[in-house]
């Protein structure tokens, strides 16, 4: 996810959205039945730094509370963590993953760790090797990928805190480890080769962890379809299948249902959105300008239009049969230190304090919900 350059793309709708009284109802495709949503979820990467800052959030009645308990309360049974090689800022690197994902398993919370493979942000716009593998070439990055998996899966598994699901690649919409592991003219020969060794690692350090391919294209069956027949077709296997839906991005929710919808029936395989968020707001609240600055079409970039924008998204994952929808970065508001970019994490800024689900004083939005 942020920071990303997307191009706006228009994809086919396959379903119908109504909207009445500021509430979202979504048509259910014929070949799709609603769903429970097992996997609540929440990446919360950013949390770990803004705790050791110091910081504190504040339940709806303006309590101090652990803020892993509060989105508990509100549903969460599900942590996102994404691990990055080597970050400038150490933020998140193994062994900050290691450390919190104590912290998480201990509250009793499911894990999920989201491999970048790189030393920052990867998404559909760009996907740089780590620098310690910046000269390998695809059979080196094989092996790089198989090795560093394995060995942050193995130590997490050593520790106690096994994860229950893990991703290879972040909105690898084109592939991964550019550029030996970008996806050009159609050939998704080398990047099968980098999805298989993940894959593999993943099962040698615990059979039943999951493994989860996500991409950004919930915008359109055809843009899905291109990248899951590519991988399938080279014989990669996965586990779930996980899109990212951020309505500024990716179309309506009622075309949102149909993509999850196809999905499903094409490939056989449960799938979740790993990503989607909404704004409470859009002012913002440092000098780093915020990522989004538009509303869902239909609610209002208030209080409770966010908390009704999220239940709508999660009712439109339902309705198209996902078994999971997770909230990107719900905690991470406009803590000084705790920046965007890891080569400079004291001094920049936060460009999603209107979008987490916390305000600017971290007092948590109790419109918002989790539901199953």
């Amino acid at each position: 996810m942020f920071p990303r350059e997307i191009r706006k793309r228009i994809g086919a709708v396959g379903a119908v959205l109504v909207v009445a009284a500021g509430a979202a109802a979504v048509a259910v495709p014929s070949e799709a039945q609603a769903s429970t949503l097992s996997m609540r979820g929440a990446d919360v990467s950013t949390l770990q730094r803004a705790v050791e800052l110091g910081a504190k959030y504040y339940t709806a009645a303006g309590a101090v509370a652990d803020p892993l308990d509060i989105l508990k309360s509100a549903g969460v049974n599900y942590v996102r963590l994404r691990v990055w090689n080597n970050p400038r800022s150490g933020y998140n690197n193994a062994a900050k993953v290691l450390a919190y994902a104590k912290t998480v398993k201990a509250k009793g919370f499911k894990l999920l760790v989201d491999f970048h493979y790189s030393d920052t942000w990867a998404d559909p716009g760009k996907q740089a090797k780590p620098a310690a593998w910046s000269s390998h070439g695809i059979s080196a990055l094989t092996t790089d990928v198989y090795d560093y998996t394995y060995g942050v899966c193995n130590s997490l598994k050593a520790q106690g805190t096994t994860p229950d699901s893990v991703q290879i690649g972040n909105e690898i919409n084109v592939g991964m480890l550019w550029n030996d592991g970008k996806v050009v003219n159609n050939d998704f020969t080398d990047l099968s080769l980098l999805l298989k060794a993940g894959y593999n690692a993943t099962k040698a350090c615990n059979s039943s962890t999951q493994v989860v391919i996500h991409t950004a294209n919930s915008d359109s069956d055809a843009h899905a379809r291109w990248f899951y027949d590519g991988i399938r077709a080279r014989g990669v296997a996965w586990d779930v299948t996980a899109l990212s839906y951020y309505c500024n991005w990716h179309g309506t929710m009622a075309n949102m249902t149909s993509v999850v919808a196809d999905m499903i029936s094409r490939y056989g395989k449960p799938a979740i959105l790993a990503e989607t968020a909404a704004p409470f707001t859009l002012n913002n609240a440092d000098g780093t300008g915020n990522s989004i600055n538009t509303a869902c079409s239909g609610y209002a970039a208030t209080w409770n239009g966010q908390g009704a924008a999220f239940t709508a998204v999660q009712n439109a994952a339902k309705a198209g049969g996902a078994v999971g929808v997770f909230y990107w970065e719900p905690t991470w508001t406009a803590v000084p230190g705790n920046g965007w970019d890891p080569a400079n994490i004291a001094s920049s800024g936060d460009g999603w304090d209107n979008m987490a689900v916390f305000n600017w004083t971290n007092v948590f939005n109790g419109a918002v919900k989790w539901i199953s």
